[in-house]
């Protein structure tokens, strides 16, 4: 489990072992987003079995505290990735 900062078109964040860096677009309901990670602690593989990946996401949000997205990463193309985020605080 990690934690991202959407604000303004940009994504930050980090979890245990992983820093996240990009950008997205939000159109309604639906988002985008272009996202790329690199390791900035020892530790266990990532989901992915390389620390960087470039992800491309998109997803939607359901509820005004959550949203559910899926995409691959271009390092790992045959690896589905999802994630639901749940919004913690503004």
């Amino acid at each position: 489990m990690g934690t991202l900062l959407l604000r303004d078109g940009r994504v930050t964040g980090r979890d245990t072992l992983i820093d996240y860096s990009g950008s997205y677009v939000q159109d309604g309901d639906r988002f985008t987003a272009r996202i790329k990670t690199w390791r900035h602690t020892n530790g266990e593989a990532s989901v992915f079995g390389i620390d960087e990946v470039d992800l491309e996401l998109s997803g939607r949000s359901t509820v005004a505290l959550t949203a559910f997205c899926f995409g691959r990463a271009k390092q790992a193309p045959d690896i589905p990735f999802e994630a639901t985020l749940v919004r913690m605080a503004d």
